[in-house]
């Protein structure tokens, strides 16, 4: 496990550690039993475009180390995290006799590890999950800080729980799979994170994209445990949201709405960057940032290849922004770039929330 980082996390309910580095997933058997001692069964939970490449090597590992594994592939794709893919999943899970002693192993991006963390989050009223995540938006995001949901017709990720994992292993070398566009996609949540705490992994992406051809996989292992220790210290403080957490959903409202009003057609890193630009662009109209901050994130954006803005109508992004769980009765929280590597949070109208939509999205707005 050569050039592996190891990040610890501590949150009220669990403290595991994170493990970035190359070839992990041969030691994978070995971490789960440190970390998972009284599992004797796990499910190996995996999509169907994951499953053939890494469930294999995983389950390998996992057998080597004495454990039994049933592998639970199902169908790739945002349209299957639904509630009738999570019960077949724990139908399965019991049909294979897993018990609360044991643990879910979820290898894939961000659709898998929400799957199995619901899963495991569900059955036998919880048991442990390990998060392998094999794509960057995973390994960046999504793998930590337990947040587990599933899609309803009303919106993305509105039935779901909290569990935090007992293990995080990203095996860098998974990337060489993924695609160049989803790579690339994947950066949007690492230049929201730059904008968010750290001005200077904010200036290193901006001066070296990651995805440009060349780039030495092995060099995105610091950048990664960067990543995720950021979204550490937020969890670590207020692991349900309750208060600095919703910071992390710094270009959210907005890239959320883009996203289900493309009917997931575009890929959530994408949706965050834009939604990202949106909100600076609003926020500097409004003089809540310099227009300086928002033209270094779009130009920061624009340097991955990553829109930077939305042409879907205004009143389809509100209706979508207003069905977002984050939203409370007398309006939503804004997440509002104050500087780069700073942010703040401010409440707004459902009325106001229309303003800026209208102020950065497509355009400028008549009235400005």
């Amino acid at each position: 496990m050569s050039e592996t980082r190891i990040v610890p996390v501590d949150t009220p309910s669990r403290s595991y550690e994170v493990y970035i580095g190359r070839g992990l997933l041969a030691s994978l058997g070995a971490l789960v039993t440190k970390a998972c001692p009284t599992a004797a069964h796990v499910a190996l939970v995996s999509d169907s475009n994951v499953a053939p490449l890494y469930a294999p090597p995983a389950a390998e590992s996992l057998r080597a180390a004495g454990l039994a594994v049933t592998t639970l592939p199902f169908p790739a794709g945002e349209e299957h995290k639904r509630l009738s893919t999570l019960g077949d999943i724990l139908e399965r899970m019991a049909q294979a006799g897993l018990t609360r002693a044991d643990a879910v192993v979820a290898v894939g991006g961000g659709v898998t590890g929400d799957m199995g963390g619901l899963a495991a989050a569900l059955y036998q009223r919880g048991i442990q999950v390990v998060q392998v995540p094999t794509s960057l938006l995973a390994m960046v995001d999504s793998s930590v800080g337990g947040k587990t949901a599933v899609d309803l017709e009303a919106g993305k990720n509105l039935a779901g729980a909290f569990l935090q994992p007992s293990l995080v292993v990203a095996d860098v070398d998974c990337l060489a799979t993924v695609s160049p566009d989803l790579l690339r996609d994947s950066c949007g949540e690492m230049i929201k994170h730059g904008v968010l705490a750290d001005e200077r992994l904010f200036e290193r992406l901006r001066e070296a994209p990651v995805c440009s051809p060349g780039f030495d996989p092995a060099g995105l292992v610091g950048i990664i445990a960067r990543n995720v220790e950021i979204k550490r210290d937020v969890v670590g403080t207020d692991e349900r949201e309750r208060g600095r957490r919703q910071t992390l959903n710094l270009g959210h409202t907005i890239g959320h709405a883009i996203e289900a009003a493309s009917d997931f057609t575009l890929g959530h890193g994408s949706c965050v960057a834009a939604g990202l630009c949106c909100m600076a662009r609003a926020s500097a109209r409004l003089g809540w940032c310099g227009q300086d901050v928002a033209d270094r994130i779009v130009a920061c954006v624009e340097a991955y290849g990553l829109p930077t803005n939305t042409a879907i109508g205004h009143d389809a992004l509100l209706e979508y922004a207003t069905r977002d769980k984050k939203r409370r009765a007398d309006g939503v929280t804004l997440v509002v770039p104050a500087r780069i590597g700073e942010v703040e949070l401010r409440r707004v109208s459902l009325e106001g929330l229309r303003r800026i939509i209208d102020l950065g999205c497509g355009g400028v707005a008549p009235w400005t």
